[in-house]
């Protein structure tokens, strides 16, 4: 049997002296390998383990649900956020209620484009939105993390040197691999039938989209957010309010 990754989240409630050498001792008699270890958030320990056999992985589960001082929270085959949670020693910030919304913080930056960089590394169709105010990092983030990806991108609208709104992409551009970044607010505000005609064409290829305002492009177009497979905010704070009535002003000032 091939060897399986698997991601265990425990919460301490007693931290005694040699707990984890504990856990790390029963799951070397199990024959379970460690491969990354980290602190998550306060009291809570992840760690990434490897076994080719599922029998020890739900032994392990049931001996670690007999010690008093810690409560397993997670056992499963790692998601994307388990193996960020591991790698940064944070969760990423996920709504309650719209599983497909994830928040971020300019502090995170690092862990936001490592998650870009993992979501843009998949292979298909995917819509990603972008929610954000102005000089929060959106498009820094983008770039970052399709570098991360080993990616191409190519800005379809964009504010970042300076206004851009594409009618035609090269052959080269229209790369499926590449990753297509399109401003909300621009190609709404400056859209004229051929660049409209360009992000349909876009919107069916199997590629990676990210959209930045994506509020504003669900308004003033004919797709939904039943269309994005995930959407990120990101915040200069926690408290921070994306509203949009701020700047899109500025946007057709400058039109």
């Amino acid at each position: 049997m091939e060897p399986k990754q698997w991601y265990l989240e425990y919460r301490i409630h007693k931290n005694r002296p040699g707990l984890l050498g504990d856990i790390a001792s029963t799951l070397g008699m199990l024959g379970v390998n460690i491969l990354t270890i980290n602190g998550v958030e306060g009291e809570t320990r992840g760690l990434l383990l490897e076994s080719d056999d599922d029998g020890k992985i739900q032994l392990l589960d049931q001996m670690l649900n007999k010690v008093d001082s810690i409560t397993v929270t997670a056992l499963r085959s790692p998601r994307l956020v388990d193996l960020l949670a591991v790698r940064h020693g944070r969760y990423i910030n996920r709504d309650s209620d719209d599983k497909k919304t994830f928040r971020f913080t300019r502090d995170e930056l690092g862990l936001l484009v490592d998650f870009l960089g993992e979501v843009l590394k998949r292979d298909g169709h995917q819509v990603i939105g972008l929610r954000g105010m102005p000089r929060v990092g959106k498009t820094e983030s983008i770039i970052a993390g399709s570098v991360c990806a080993m990616k191409r991108w190519t800005f379809v609208s964009s504010t970042l040197l300076r206004q851009t709104v594409r009618s035609q992409l090269s052959e080269d551009e229209m790369n499926p691999h590449n990753v297509f970044i399109i401003d909300g607010i621009i190609s709404t505000l400056r859209s004229n039938e051929r660049h409209y005609q360009l992000l349909q064409e876009l919107m069916e290829m199997p590629s990676a989209i990210v959209i930045e305002h994506p509020d504003v492009f669900v308004k003033e177009t004919e797709y939904t957010y039943d269309d994005f497979d995930i959407i990120i905010e990101l915040r200069n704070n926690p408290d921070e309010q994306i509203v949009y009535d701020t700047f899109t002003t500025i946007y057709s000032d400058d039109l």
